[in-house]
């Protein structure tokens, strides 16, 4: 099976995109679904992200209450290496799980989509690499929309993320989502029967 990861900057689009992959037939695993599964109530995650940082980041449905904690983690690098450590190992075992379990049914083509797959190197694990992007001016006016934030506010989530040129440099493929949805399909129909092309000489 030809797993290839599917990444993005913040607000280019990176899941309408992979929406786009799974209507033309292929099989996308998110991993910020992966990463709300493993901290559920009860699993082993969620108790260890408890005990760290406190019942403040429990909502009141027991859930972890995942805006009180984005607030502590963007804050403070330990904290997020805190919680890195807790999730990480996990995020990436249910991953292989879930992978392979696509692999024995007979999928020949995965997306693997996840934020940070250039940051933490973990693109070379895969069979190739999808970067979405977006113009600057498309992603501050997609975050203040998105969020409602300020245009400062938006700005300064941008420039705290990794600068698009660092992954477009190691991506081998490159969608620009910067327009109409018409606009990105005929990008996601071509790479799609690359993708097809390739899995098929593996």
């Amino acid at each position: 099976m030809l797993i290839v990861g599917l990444t993005g900057g913040i607000a280019c689009g990176k899941s309408t995109v992979a929406g786009m992959f799974e209507s033309l037939g292929a099989r996308v695993l998110d991993a910020d679904q992966v990463a709300r599964d493993i901290v559920r109530p009860g699993l082993p995650a969620h108790e260890e992200i408890k005990t760290t940082f406190g019942p403040g980041v429990i909502a009141p449905d027991g859930a972890i209450d995942r805006t009180a904690l984005g607030k502590i983690i963007f804050a403070d690098p330990a904290a997020r290496a805190r919680l890195n450590a807790i999730t990480h190992p996990r995020i990436a075992q249910e991953s292989a799980r879930k992978l392979n379990e696509l692999r024995e049914s007979g999928t020949q083509v995965a997306l693997y989509e996840a934020a940070l797959l250039v940051e933490t190197g973990s693109y070379r694990l895969y069979g190739g690499l999808i970067v979405v992007t977006a113009r600057p001016e498309i992603q501050v006016e997609r975050l203040m929309k998105r969020d409602g934030i300020t245009r400062e506010a938006a700005l300064e989530k941008i420039t705290s993320q990794m600068p698009m040129e660092k992954k477009t440099a190691v991506a081998d493929w490159i969608i620009d989502n910067s327009g109409t949805p018409n606009a990105t399909r005929p990008q996601v129909e071509k790479v799609w029967l690359e993708l097809k092309k390739r899995a098929e000489k593996n």
